[in-house]
Parts: structure tokens; sequence; C-alpha cells
């Protein structure tokens, strides 16, 4: 290459020339190899593109044997092209032949270069492809030419991304980046959805690459930086941020980050080797990215997700772009994917363009899957790579019922699942037909099936789903999506909603249950080692009697002249209990001497969560107007299993034998001292546990609105008896060989009830 700077400055024009020019793809490829070869004087440049069959096949060449371009191959990881692929790390030799990976390609012609430089072709991190150069003479090349080729790299990923090498190799040749994947997550909401990706938080992608003028991107840049770690300066002044915590540290890494020389410096490199500023961003993150991607400490590997959002923001701010939403160029059957997100960002897409849900991580109980539920909407979580392997607009399956997610999906696949959704709508119909069927088992039992909610756009379903009533509102939901304390107003306006909406059916309202992992980002907390087990719901409420004191009010004046069910959450000791009924009694005499109607009935409750409470049932219960079995809470402290825990979310049954000794336990206590028990959770949601449950004795159940159709379907088919005896008989087995999944699956066979 040339001695002075201008060689990648010389090179970068001619690429850019090149790709405004009226040209075939094949021949700009071969003009690109061209050009790099005349430009840094090498005897040798060679473009490979990864196919999805994980083969490497030579695209363009200058140099090497013109015959062998869509013939020669390497597999991924085999040579030194195949290397650079697997690894995404560049590899620049001396003597490529006395490198361990080195292999010879004897169509190629290469047998006489010493001198290699091989740089992976990166889009967003994901290697599609690998450019080269060789020379003769042994020789190690210079910084310059690296960056360089790392720079002509990025234009040629481009190229790939857009599509504009497929149909260049033989018939039925499939690149990387357009074959079909599909992943094996965990179904967290029913329902299949057919559409394409929208990615959230999605990757900005850059179309303006090569600037005019260095020294103006440098300035540009400089002023993004500038307003970049103003943004920083301000989070870690917020008062809200705890001084001290695992996030104070994450915050810490992007002040770091956005001050680091060593990564502006590499951005600078990058505009005075041709680039706009947004390109370098772009092309700076993806080599980082690569290499961090390739790294097994976890600690590095944490950093990457923080190093991709400060990139994105800067990004963001080089583009003028607004933040992340839909617009009316997304398309009408999206499917939302991202590694995580929370409740009030999925409230940010508009419902009626949304087909699905696909996550990374989440759990049943995630906040963000709760309302999908309560939006309809199919999800799946523990899609692990799916984010990275995904572009917008890309066609895709989700499907909640077994977990898959299909990315790119062939014709036939496709059919399958249209012919699914289709079977499922008319399951539905057949749902839709039970809705006014009486809820009650075969041999005559009722059995309440009520509906969990806890927004406005829940309350359809009451109709829809011939649900009983509102067996868990969850008023916390209302909190997690403001941007602000909502005020006493605003919360008794949700609640006289709710009760409008039930007309006559019961609703129980939960109060406030905040804390653990459900922060409300403008309330103060300190953070926690374990929060699940800290200072949430009642415990928190208690300490703050102006936010409890605040919702019952609404509460009370809400329910003027009709029934309140009100319980508490996280009940641990009875003396919670009785301090709400006080804080309760409070308010209803304090409002009753201004003259406010009050509710024509009263009645109170509690959730048992905590399994302390096992040991004083008989006295909570001459406490309480009902209790309800909060079974995620409970099933979690029983097993001492984190349920957010996606390694452990399948290792321990909620059937098992113990734990349902425990909830006949609560229903034993119930009927002795003639308080109703209800249970709300999971458990309910599904018809093969909401069998064992009604084996066991419940006669009111709460679950999401989807599932009332699939468990009345299995309630009307299922002698609640005959199930009792078999259950009982299994339990009392000591030397049981079976589990109580196994036999509740196989009673449901023997007895045709639909599960």
């Amino acid at each position: 290459m040339r001695s002075d700077s201008s060689g990648p400055r010389v090179l970068m024009r001619r690429i850019r020339e090149l790709m405004a020019e009226p040209l075939e793809p094949q021949a700009r490829l071969d003009q690109i190899v061209r050009s790099i070869a005349q430009n840094m004087v090498a005897e040798v440049c060679s473009i490979y593109v990864l196919r999805a069959d994980a083969v490497l096949e030579l695209y363009a060449t200058e140099g090497l044997n013109p015959g062998s371009v869509h013939l020669a191959q390497l597999r991924l990881g085999e040579g030194l092209v195949g290397t650079i692929a697997a690894t995404a790390r560049s590899l620049n030799l001396a003597e490529a032949q006395k490198h361990p990976a080195f292999t010879y390609l004897p169509e190629t012609g290469e047998e006489p270069f010493n001198a290699f430089l091989g740089v992976p072709i990166l889009r967003a991190g994901r290697t599609l492809g690998v450019l080269d150069v060789q020379n003769r003479a042994k020789r190690v090349y210079r910084e310059e030419e690296v960056e360089a080729l790392e720079t002509v790299a990025m234009v040629v990923a481009e190229m790939i991304a857009a599509g504009s090498l497929e149909g260049l190799s033989r018939p039925g040749v499939v690149l990387d980046l357009s074959r079909p994947v599909s992943f094996a997550g965990i179904g967290l909401a029913e329902g299949i959805g057919l559409g394409h990706v929208i990615l959230h938080e999605p990757r900005v992608v850059v179309t303006n690459l090569f600037n005019e003028d260095a020294d103006s991107e440098i300035t540009r840049l400089e002023k993004a930086l500038g307003f970049l770690r103003i943004s920083i300066e301000d989070m870690l002044s917020r008062r809200d941020i705890a001084a001290e915590g695992e996030h104070r540290a994450v915050l810490e890494a992007y002040r770091m980050f956005a001050h680091d020389r060593g990564w502006v410096r590499r951005l600078e490199e990058a505009i005075r080797n041709g680039l706009t500023a947004e390109a370098a961003v772009e092309k700076v993150q993806s080599d980082m990215r690569a290499r961090m991607m390739h790294t097994t400490d976890p600690y590095i590997r944490e950093r990457m997700h923080d190093f991709d959002d400060l990139a994105n923001r800067l990004l963001r701010q080089l583009m003028g772009r607004p933040e992340i939403g839909m617009d009316e160029n997304d398309p009408r059957d999206a499917i939302i994917v991202a590694r995580t997100m929370g409740a009030a960002e999925l409230l940010d897409y508009r419902r009626e363009q949304i087909r699905g849900l696909i996550l990374e991580e989440g759990t049943a109980t995630s906040h963000v899957v709760i309302v999908a539920r309560a939006l309809g909407l199919p999800v799946v979580g523990q899609a692990k790579g799916v984010v990275s392997m995904s572009e917008n607009n890309d066609a895709i399956i989700v499907d909640g019922d077994d977990g898959s997610v299909h990315l790119r999906p062939p014709a036939d696949v496709e059919k399958v699942f249209v012919e699914k959704v289709q079977f499922r709508a008319r399951r539905q119909e057949r749902y839709r037909a039970l809705r006014d069927v009486p809820a009650e088992t075969r041999d005559g039992v009722p059995v309440d099936l009520m509906m969990n909610a806890g927004l406005l756009v829940d309350l359809p379903q009451l109709d829809a789903s011939g649900a009983a009533g509102i067996g868990l509102f969850r008023t916390e939901l209302q909190f997690m999506i403001a941007s602000s304390m909502p005020k006493a107003s605003e919360q008794e306006r949700l609640y006289a909603s709710v009760l409008d909406a039930a007309e006559n059916r019961p609703v129980t309202f939960r109060t406030l249950d905040i804390g653990g992992d459900k922060i409300l980002p403008y309330l103060h907390q300190s953070p926690e080692e374990n929060p699940a087990l800290g200072y949430r719901a009642i415990r928190l409420a208690l300490d703050r009697p102006g936010l409890m004191r605040t919702q019952l009010r609404a509460l009370l004046k809400a329910s003027a002249g009709r029934e309140l069910r009100v319980m508490f959450p996280m009940i641990t000791e009875l003396s919670e209990m009785r301090q709400a009924r006080d804080l309760v009694s409070r308010e209803f005499k304090h409002l009753t001497k201004f003259g406010h109607v009050m509710p024509r009935r009263l009645k109170l409750g509690a959730m048992i969560e905590v399994p302390s409470l096992l040991f004083q049932l008989d006295e909570l219960m001459q406490l309480v107007d009902f209790v309800s079995i909060g079974s995620n809470d409970l099933f979690q402290f029983f097993s001492a299993v984190d349920r957010g825990n996606a390694r452990m979310a399948s290792r321990f049954d909620d059937l098992s034998p113990p734990f349902l000794l425990a909830l006949k336990t609560i229903l034993d206590a119930g009927r002795r001292n003639s308080v109703p028990v209800t249970l709300c959770g999971e458990m309910a949601s599904k018809p093969l546990s909401a069998m064992a449950l009604v084996g066991l004795g419940f006669r009111s159940i709460s679950m999401t609105p989807s599932a009332l159709g699939p468990v009345k379907a299995m309630l009307i088919a299922t002698a609640a008896e005959k199930l009792h005896r078999a259950m009982m008989e299994l339990i009392e087995d000591r030397h049981r060989t079976r589990t109580m999944r196994q036999l509740l699956t196989d009673f449901a066979d023997e007895h045709d009830i639909p599960l």
C-alpha cells in the first residue's frame, strides 16, 4: 500500500464510486477486489461468502484462478478463511503456509503466496463472509491497511444483507443471512402468530457510509459524544437512582465507555479512512461485538450489552432518530423480537399491528408476559440468539403452544402453521360456544371460573370469556405503566370503571404488590440481594401508610353502593393483617364523616403466598372474610425456587404431592372456619393443573382470560368425585411409582377429558 495516509482515502473514494455505478452484483464484486488489489499493491484479493450450509464459497477474486469462483469452498473453521469466519477475528500473517490452519486449495493456484491478511465480513457482530489479500513477499500488513480492509468488508456486508448477492451461485445455494432458522424456547402465552419481525431496540441501519469531509464528520462525532455524555451524567445524578448497587456499576460502565479515548480514537480513525461518523460507529461497534462474543468471560459478555446500548444511543444522536416506537411504515402483522422489555414498553406499540412477542429472556410470570397475555398475544421466551439472527421485516412464526420460533420459514413449514392457525380458530369457536354453558363438572359440582385482570384493556374479556367475575385485579399495573405516581382521582376512576364493567359480578382488588422485581421508577427503593424475599407488597405498604391509605380511599369511593372485595398480598404474620384492617377502618370512618357513600358490603381477605401462614390458618381465618392462594409465590417459597431463574423454571413440579397437600391443608382450614378459599396463579390457567385443583376440592379459581375456554371444556368433562378419590389415593401412597402429572394425564385419556 502507498506509504502516505492517502491510500485508505483513495480506496474509499474508489469504492464509493463503484457503489454508485449501475453494475450487476457480480461485476461490482469483481471491481471491488480489483480496486483493493490495485490500491494495496496486493497480488491477490478475494471475497468469500458464508452459505446456509456453513460453507464459505469464493464469490470474487483478483489474482487467483478466475475459474475457481463459485467452485472453491471451505467449511466453517477450515483453513485460514474458515478460521477467520469461525472466530470473527482478523489474521495478519507474514508466512501464511506456516499457520496450523493453512489449507491448500489447488483449484485456486494460491501456493506461491506468503503474506496474508484476512478480515471477517461482519454485520451487527454476525459473520457473513471473509475478505482477504495476499502477497508473495513475506510481510506483516500495517494497521492502516487492516483498517482499510475492514472498512471495505463493511460495505460488502451491506451488499450481502441487501440480498443483492442472492442467485449469483449455483441454483439452490442459500446464503447464511437468509437461511431458515428455528429456535426452541418456552411457550409463555398460548397462540400462534405469523408475521414479520420488528426488533425492539432495533439496530440503526446506516445507509450513508462514505464522507466528503473528514473534519466535518469528526466535528459531528464530537458534538454527538457531548450530548451522549451529558445524558449519561443526567442518569447518574437522578435522585431515583440509588447510590449503590449493580445498576450503578452498569451506569458507571456507560460513563467509562463514553469517555474512553481508545474508543474515540478508533472512531476518528475510521472517519479519516473515509467513513461517515455513523458508519464509523457501526464499524467499531461491529468489531467490538465480534471480539466480545467469542470470550467466555461472563463479565466481558455483560459489558458487550452495555457497549451495544451506548453505541446505539450514539447512532441515534448522529442520525437524529426518534425513540423506539411504531409508525405507519411498520408491518401490519408485526411480531416483536427482543432480548427483554418492560410492560410499559410493550404498550407503546399499536395493538392492532402486533401478532406476537418473542423474548430471549422472560418467564411465565414476567410482567411483560402478563401484559402480553392480557392483550391476547402468543409469547415465546428463552429463545436464545433470536435477536442477532433476525432482521427487521424477516418472515417469522411464533408458536406459544410449544415454545418454538421459526425465522424465515420455508413454504412447507409456513403451510403447516397456517393449517394449525385454522385448527386453533375452529377450537376457539368451540370455546366461544361454551361461554354460556354452566361451569360445572360432569357430576354436577359448580366451580366459579374467574379471570385475572389489571388493565382497562382486560375488561372486554369479561363478557367475551363468560367469566364469573374478576378473581384478581392487579392494581399495581396502573402504577407500573405510569411515568409518575397515579393520583387518587386516577385510581378511583380506574376502580370505578372496573366495577362498572363487571356489573353484578364480583371483583377482588389486590392492593399494591410492588417491590421485589416490580420496581416503580419514581419510587425510591434501596437495592436488595433477594428482592422477592425483601421489602415488597404489604411490608412496604404498612411502612408507607400514605400510599396505602390513598389507594384504600380510592377503592372505597369507587365502590359507593356496591360490594367491595379487597385482599392484601404477602401476608406473613397475623399482625400485618390486623394493621391492614385498621387502615381500612380508619379510611371508612374518615369518608363516612365527610358524607361519602360507602360500599354496601365490604369484604377483606388475605393472600396466602408465604408458607409460614400454613401454621396459622385457623387464627388467620378469624381475621378475614376470604383467602386467596397466590400459587406462583407460594410454590416459589415452598420449593426454594427463584421463579425468574430460567434454569429452575421446570426443575420442580407444582403438581407434586407435597405442594398439593399444602393446598389441601388450606382448603380444609377454610371449610372448618366457613371461609371461602380461591386460587389465582399459573396453576389455574392450565387445564391439567386446573383439573388437579378441582380434584383437590377448589370451587373457585382465577386465571388468564384466554384460559377460560380450555379450562371450562376440561371441567364439564370431568367427574370431580372420581378424580378426587384417584388423587387422594396417590397422595397417600408412600410407595407411589408414578407422578401426579402422569396420573392426571392418564385419567384425562381414560375419560376423554380435553387438555
